[in-house]
């Protein structure tokens, strides 16, 4: 096994991941609106669709083969749409009365949410097929080592967005829940409009 080329690729994946983006921006806005659980719930979920997305992408690499990149672009713009629901909804739920805006509060996240954002950018299949055989040497067999960079990848993000619930759960003990929700669901919304911009100029002419 490669150690150094293992390690620059954990080192790489731990800055990715760490980047705020749609799934941390989800998974902060479920911690404080809904609490650790269900932001666990939530980050699971994100990891199902990681793996999903290796899976395929390991396969794109086995068989060399080609996505459409239009087919792609389209995808990603309902990808979009849905990460702007969950903003609006979330300020949605912001303008309610605390009281009444509590109840609501076990529908935030959940694994469900979690695998649907996850799988948001069906173009992060591109990522990872362009990403891996850069690491591809760190074993000498092909098959294990996209099994090791796969398992490097999942349990880097679990752990990165249970750093991420712990560091929100504390701090919302301390500060305003609602603030923390709504700077989270302006993150998502702002996403959402980039990469509705992003993709729209990716399938017009």
């Amino acid at each position: 096994m490669n150690s150094a080329l293992l390690a620059t690729y954990a080192l790489t994946v731990l800055l990715l991941i760490a980047s705020p983006g749609p799934v941390v921006a989800l998974v902060v806005n479920t911690t404080a609106r809904a609490g650790r659980k269900q932001a666990l719930l939530t980050a699971l979920g994100t990891n199902g669709a990681s793996l999903v997305l290796i899976a395929l992408a390991a396969l794109l690499i086995i068989s060399s083969a080609a996505l459409n990149p239009l087919l792609l672009s389209a995808l990603s713009l309902f990808g979009c749409l849905f990460i702007g629901y969950l903003g609006l909804s979330a300020l949605a739920e912001l303008r309610q009365p605390a009281a009444a805006a509590e109840p609501l509060a076990p529908r935030q996240g959940g694994l469900w949410q979690g695998f649907a954002i996850g799988l948001s950018n069906p173009k992060d299949i591109l990522f990872f097929v362009a990403f891996f055989p850069q690491f591809i040497q760190v074993t000498e067999h092909f098959s294990h080592s996209l099994m090791l960079l796969a398992l490097v990848w999942l349990v880097l993000d679990l752990g990165i967005l249970g750093l991420y619930i712990l560091a929100i759960g504390r701090l919302a003990e301390r500060i305003n829940r609602r603030l923390i929700s709504a700077i989270s669901a302006v993150v998502l919304l702002l996403i959402a409009v980039v990469g509705l911009g992003y993709n729209l100029g990716q399938l017009l002419p």
